[in-house]
């Protein structure tokens, strides 16, 4: 099984070795990928693709070479081994094509669909798949997980697959942004530096050259003149969205707060999930009991502190607009509100966005948001970046 896969990859031009085949084979008889035909894609991938440029033709080749495949391992004479209840859960998601999706009518609102899931919970006394009212799996049902509803509640499923739900009803971990990370960071700095306002401060501990030679030459002996450090004065206060569907975008965004957390000496930053509600937090790992309430936040801050909130946006337009629309708990008031709080203490704000500009217009919270912002959200690009620094510079 094993070599002929070897040939295929060598007949698409994918520069595979026998060093890197013979690491596949020891990664198997270790029992790294026994049973489970994804676990046996990464490692294959792992150990035989060297270069990025060639992940794609890995997966033509492997998704060819395996279609139909149930198991991977044992050899010729082995007894089958049964596939397992998770993989065979999976296999039961339903894809529906783009006609089928847009004839599954949404519940009418948010208010309507939660009335709805308190009447299933009510109703319901066993497991359903595959149906559109029940909550359960690989259905159109508004609530469950593994299906596909326009806007429903997410109930037992572990990621996003379509991003509509409009709430999550399972408890999710984030984990904090790195601040260490460098690579790509030097653009951002650069960008970053339209962002200062020179003041010297502190005890007179640096040498001042011209004033030391002045003094010298005026006095004619040794004069040495010190002066305050030169700091950056401006005050920064940075609000990052994480988890859900900015998973996608942690590589730069980290790179944006290793940048900024080296640039300024007044720099404070708060983790918050799709929309500012009536908490924020500085730890992922302890975000459900160590949370700084907003309203703390605005009274501990002064109105002098530039704002920069990094997020998507992209959310159920009720985060922003209802009671209760967060997606993980039951809000006493709209995102919106909080949004406005914030921005009012605060005299300037800006909102940078990860996902294309060009795409905003797609999506009804994104449009939302940028109302809330006065229109300035910027895409988070360096040409963005400087547009958003000029405006915080103002």
């Amino acid at each position: 099984m094993y070599i002929p896969f070897f040939l295929k990859l060598k007949e698409a031009k994918i520069p595979v070795t026998l060093r890197e085949f013979l690491s596949l084979l020891e990664g198997m008889e270790k029992g790294i990928a026994d049973d489970d035909v994804e676990a046996f894609y990464y490692l294959a991938r792992a150990t035989l693709v060297k270069d990025e440029r060639f992940i794609d033709r890995f997966d033509q080749v492997f998704a060819a070479y395996f279609r139909g495949v149930e198991a991977i391992g044992g050899g010729a004479g082995t007894e089958a081994v049964p596939i397992p209840e998770d993989w065979l859960r999976k296999l039961a998601e339903k894809h529906l094509t783009d006609e089928e999706k847009r004839l599954i009518e949404a519940l009418g609102g948010f208010d309507k669909l939660m009335e709805a899931l308190r009447q299933r919970l009510a109703e319901q006394k066993g497991r359903h798949q595959g149906g559109s009212k029940w909550i359960g799996t690989a259905g159109t049902s508004p609530f469950g997980a593994h299906g596909y509803n326009p806007e429903g509640v997410r109930i037992g499923q572990e990621t996003s697959r379509h991003r509509r739900a409009v709430k999550v009803w399972d408890r999710r971990d984030f984990k904090n942004l790195d601040d260490n990370v460098e690579l790509g960071t030097r653009n951002i700095k650069v960008a970053l530096k339209r962002l200062r306002r020179w003041v010297r401060e502190g005890a007179a501990d640096e040498l001042d050259l011209s004033g030391t030679i002045r003094s010298t030459a005026e006095h004619g002996y040794l004069d040495v003149k010190t002066r305050p450090e030169r700091r950056n004065a401006v005050k920064l206060l940075m609000f990052f969205d994480v988890g859900g569907s900015m998973d996608g975008h942690i590589r730069v965004v980290e790179e944006l707060f290793s940048a900024a957390r080296s640039e300024f000496r007044h720099m404070e930053y708060f983790y918050f999930h799709n929309c500012i509600y009536e908490g924020v937090w500085k730890d992922n790992r302890r975000r459900r009991v160590d949370v700084t309430a907003t309203t703390d936040l605005v009274r501990t801050f002064g109105s002098d502190y530039r704002v920069l909130f990094v997020g998507d946006a992209s959310m159920s337009p009720y985060e922003i607009t209802h009671v209760g629309g967060s997606v993980e708990h039951w809000s006493p008031e709209a995102g919106g509100i909080w949004l406005n709080r914030v921005t009012d203490h605060f005299r300037r704000c800006v909102w940078l966005n990860p996902v294309p500009e060009d795409y905003w217009g797609g999506t009804n919270s994104i449009s939302l948001v940028r109302n809330l912002l006065g229109g300035r959200m910027y895409p988070l690009t360096l040409g963005g970046l400087e547009r958003a620094t000029r405006e915080l510079s103002r």
